[in-house]
């Protein structure tokens, strides 16, 4: 049986970077060090573990199957000594540790949202808490908080996951805009001629939404998808496409005179926010204490 030490611990994160970031170049900069010493550390770990765990080459980098296995056990070891970590400052009466929190992008202008309020909040109580910030897609940050590397996400999710709990936040509107080289920019069609206008334009929608954004239309096929808000604004206000945005983000082009937003209120959507947590998990002390604040910041109540 192989006995763990702390060097085993270091070089299994540096196992995990080298995941996270697809390869041993790609891993220099996030671990601060050259290639060569990024490969002789890996090699030892090899060595310490017996088992090969990546290709690399020429071919690029790959793992293997025993190398797959031993990332998911070393994610699960890694969460379990953090945890370990945050319950025994317990026994030393004062919160502290790493929070982990994943939110989807550009909700930085959103007045709704409870997230600055909540970070003030939480800070301002004297905890002993260094605060990591993803932002994701919802998918992605719903993956991440099954499988531990998050401790909470808050996003709109469009399709609850099993063994996730979802928790109501707060609403976020939504229009539809076009960029001012688009056809429509000066139409003064009625609202019912401009939804026919509209579907006669290049739609780009959010892939995470699942038809959402085409049914909303009664359109059935879209021109463009993404992933995230900023890659929508791109699109939008190159004058090629249209396609709902947060109103809070799209704002600032508004004013400038960069989009316009069509059929406003008639054509407006909402995305129901959610906070997301792994369900039968006993949250560790410093989680509960983030939610306890978000709690305390939020119009909708949020249980802990």
């Amino acid at each position: 049986m192989i006995q763990l030490h702390d060097v085993d611990l270091k070089l299994l994160r540096v196992f995990t970077t080298i995941v996270r970031c697809g390869g041993f170049s790609a891993a220099q900069a996030a671990l601060n060090a050259g290639q060569s010493t990024i490969s002789e550390q890996m090699t030892h770990l090899e060595t310490r573990l017996g088992v090969k765990l990546c290709q690399r080459g020429r071919s690029g980098f790959r793992l293997t199957e025993q190398g797959v296995a031993i990332h998911e056990a070393t994610l699960r070891l890694l969460s379990a000594v953090e945890n370990f970590c945050m319950d025994a400052d317990v026994l030393k009466q004062h919160i502290s540790g790493k929070l982990n929190l994943g939110i989807i992008d550009s909700t930085l202008t959103d007045p709704d949202s409870p997230l600055p309020r909540t970070t003030q909040r939480f800070v301002s109580r004297g905890h002993d808490a260094h605060l990591h910030i993803y932002i994701g897609a919802p998918a992605e940050l719903e993956e991440r908080v099954l499988d531990g590397r998050l401790h909470l996400a808050i996003g709109h999710f469009p399709l609850h996951v099993p063994g996730l709990s979802y928790l109501p936040l707060y609403n976020e509107a939504l229009g539809l805009y076009c960029g001012r080289r688009h056809p429509l920019y000066a139409s003064k069609a009625s609202n019912g001629r401009l939804l026919e206008e509209v579907r006669a334009c290049r739609l780009v929608v959010r892939g995470y939404m699942n038809q959402y954004d085409l049914e909303q239309l009664g359109m059935t096929k879209a021109a463009a998808t993404v992933e995230n808000i900023e890659a929508a604004a791109i699109l939008i206000i190159s004058g090629a496409y249209v396609g709902f945005l947060p109103v809070h983000f799209a704002e600032q082009w508004v004013k400038t005179g960069d989009m316009r937003r069509l059929g406003a209120s008639t054509l407006d959507l909402t995305s129901p926010f959610d906070v997301i947590t792994r369900r039968g998990v006993s949250p560790p002390p410093i989680l509960h204490a983030f939610l306890e604040d978000l709690a305390a910041c939020t119009l909708a109540p949020v249980l802990v």
